[in-house]
């Protein structure tokens, strides 16, 4: 087994812990509704807030990537989450909560672009769309883990004791990542020469000259930038449900209680992980035998094509285990979606993947953080949850004609 494995597993837990530590919260829902006396729309800006937080983050964590390299950024951010996932326990009304979360997706803001750019240094260019792949799958995995661990976890110690469990953890797991990783195989002793000889013959090439990394206004008005930003929007819009309110859709639309809601709500984040596995390889098997072009589109169309399909045949459904069935398809189908996505960012970003992929990734949490809201107000205004599927399903299929415009083949410096 190549010892580049290992940093795989590394990143891979990464990932798991960060969907851990962000999907807890709605199932802690009603005992924070509770006990600070919100309501249903409060507690959505409570949820949208971690993703404003988030999305405003991401290119400034890109650029920090790109420039001290991920073992320090992945360090700094671990353990930032980590301490104030235990602070979300110190929450004692509407306030404290909104300032806390903001800051909590800040914190986490820097993962996914440090893990670009460490796949950039660590993996050939035919291995990146797997890693890319295995990585997300981690985040599901991690979403669908938290459902039922927390539904555990909060009845053993209560919402509050289960954040501060949380925090403590991940705090121990940040000195282990800064022990453990270093920003280039060149400077790990752990593999042989042949592996680190064979690593930096196969990776993507990128300019060495010290070029100032590009302002956000020259990202945006790259053509690539902005439609990966557009598809990735959608993309977030659909999957952000299942972190934000499809445990409560579930429990409320078919009675359901709060063990048999939590087991269901994990199966479309199980679909996402299978998804991401799925569309890894996919992307790998295609950019062998057919270039970058079709590697990316490809996986991207069909991913967005089964999730429009997915969402609009769930709403079809009068019973609770079809209708999330469904939904699975449609997460799996969104979720198809980020290798090529998150593969394209350094495709296009070269040297500046991180600010490439930060800025795609603001972009999808601020889809995201109109999920967190849209949800509960088009509920109140229409006393049904169907609007809210009709304009996910809309937003996918958007997304499909977009792929066709998108040139990862042409990077950020040379990109009309």
């Amino acid at each position: 087994m190549p010892r580049r494995t290992l940093v795989v597993f590394a990143t891979f837990f990464i990932s798991l812990l960060l969907y851990i530590d962000r999907t807890c919260i709605q199932v802690a829902g009603d005992g924070i509704k509770s006990d600070l006396n919100l309501t249903d729309t409060q507690f959505g800006w409570v949820l949208s807030i971690f993703t404003l937080g988030y999305a405003l983050a991401q290119t400034p964590s890109g650029i920090i990537a790109d420039r001290a390299g991920p073992r320090a950024l992945l360090t700094g951010v671990i353990a930032l989450w980590s301490v104030l996932t235990a602070a979300t326990a110190a929450g004692f009304n509407f306030v404290s909560m909104l300032i806390v979360r903001f800051l909590f997706g800040a914190s986490e803001a820097g993962a996914f672009p440090g893990m670009a750019r460490a796949t950039l240094s660590w993996f050939p260019t035919r291995e990146r769309g797997l890693v890319t792949g295995i990585n997300f799958s981690a985040s599901r995995l991690g979403g669908a883990l938290a459902l039922p661990l927390m539904v555990w976890l909060i009845d053993t110690t209560g919402w509050r004791g289960s954040f501060v469990i949380l925090g403590v953890f991940g705090v121990g797991f940040s000195g282990a990542w800064w022990l453990f990783f270093r920003n280039t195989p060149e400077e790990h002793g752990m593999l042989s020469e042949e592996e680190k000889e064979h690593i930096v013959a196969n990776r993507q090439k990128v300019a060495t000259d010290n070029a100032p990394a590009p302002k956000f206004g020259e990202l945006v008005s790259n053509s690539n930038v902005r439609l990966l930003m557009v598809q990735y929007f959608c993309s977030n819009f659909t999957f952000f449900f299942c972190l934000s309110w499809l445990f409560k859709h579930v429990k409320t639309t078919y009675d359901l209680t709060a063990s048999d809601a939590g087991m269901l709500a994990a199966l479309p984040l199980l679909g996402g992980a299978a998804g991401n596995w799925f569309s890894g390889w996919l992307v790998d098997y295609l950019f062998r035998n057919h270039g970058v072009v079709i590697s990316r589109r490809i996986p991207a169309v069909v991913g967005f094509a089964l999730a429009t399909l997915g969402l609009l045949v769930s709403l079809e459904m009068d019973s609770a285990l079809p209708a999330v069935l469904f939904l699975t398809i449609a997460v799996f189908g969104a979720d198809m979606t980020l290798p090529p996505s998150w593969s394209a960012c350094v495709d296009v970003g070269g040297k500046t993947a991180g600010a490439v992929s930060g800025t795609m990734n603001m972009a999808g949490n601020i889809g995201s953080f109109v999920t967190s809201l849209a949800f509960p107000y088009l509920l109140v205004w229409t006393g049904s949850s169907t609007p809210f599927f009709f304009v996910a399903a809309a937003l996918n299929a958007v997304a499909v004609a977009v792929w066709f415009f998108i040139k990862p083949q042409n990077p950020i410096r040379a990109a009309a």
